[in-house]
């Protein structure tokens, strides 16, 4: 049996990060890009715009440059969506283009998406070519309010390690409180501000740096049974 290369121990865990309602890949990069390169250097950052041009005013207008884009589109109580299901090909044709990925990064609407994602793909009714979404990182996020779709994303306690912010703030976070439910031992940071993606303090990151580690450890381990799977089918 072969060991581990050092190009399998050292492999970062991939996340596609999926953007803020009307905003940008490009604005989530800066948006991520205020947290400390002892948590950035450790992961595989992948940027993507949403696939609708924003429908009408973006709130970070005027601090962030356009253009700006938006998932899905949606009614005023939340509970009904539009362009869901194209939504959900674009993601999977984005990710057996550029993939693999191993979990997701999302912030507001991206971390809508990105929270009830593990539970419609386990399901089988999304991301059925791609592997598994081991890991989840949600900014700001909350479940879907339309209870045919929570009924499919989130039909039990979702199996995926998962890490929440928490905004003390944050107009969603009764919502993204609520989430918690829906995962296996979730890992909560915090914070004092509102709506945004926030800056980690001392404590926020060390439980960053931790699940971080635990999560890199999952890839490794998974890559080098990989390797001896495929060393054993060579044999």
């Amino acid at each position: 049996m072969g060991r581990m290369n050092e190009q399998e121990e050292g492999k970062k865990p991939r996340f596609l990060c999926l953007h803020g309602f009307r905003t940008s890949g490009e604005i989530m990069k800066k948006q991520i890009g205020k947290w400390p390169d002892s948590v950035l250097e450790k992961l595989d950052l992948v940027f993507l715009d949403a696939p609708f041009p924003c429908q009408g005013k973006s709130d970070v207008e005027g601090i962030f440059p356009p253009p700006y884009y938006e998932w899905f589109q949606f009614n005023p109580e939340f509970s009904d969506y539009q362009n869901f299901d194209e939504c959900l090909a674009y993601l999977e044709d984005f990710m057996i283009k550029q993939g693999p990925f191993d979990g997701l990064v999302g912030f507001s609407q991206g971390a809508i998406l990105s929270a009830a994602l593990p539970g419609l793909q386990s399901k089988g009714l999304a991301l059925t070519k791609v592997p598994k979404i081991k890991f989840v990182i949600i900014i700001g996020g909350a479940r879907f309010r339309n209870a045919a779709l929570a009924e499919k994303a989130y039909p039990s306690p979702i199996d995926c390690p998962s890490l929440h912010f928490l905004g003390e703030t944050d107009f969603l976070k009764p919502y993204g409180t609520a989430l918690l439910e829906s995962f296996v031992d979730p890992v909560v940071i915090n914070h004092p501000k509102g709506h945004t993606v926030p800056r980690l303090d001392e404590t926020s990151l060390v439980s960053m740096l931790k699940f971080v580690e635990k999560i890199k450890k999952l890839v490794s381990c998974n890559s080098h049974a990989t390797a001896e799977e495929n060393e054993i089918l060579l044999e």
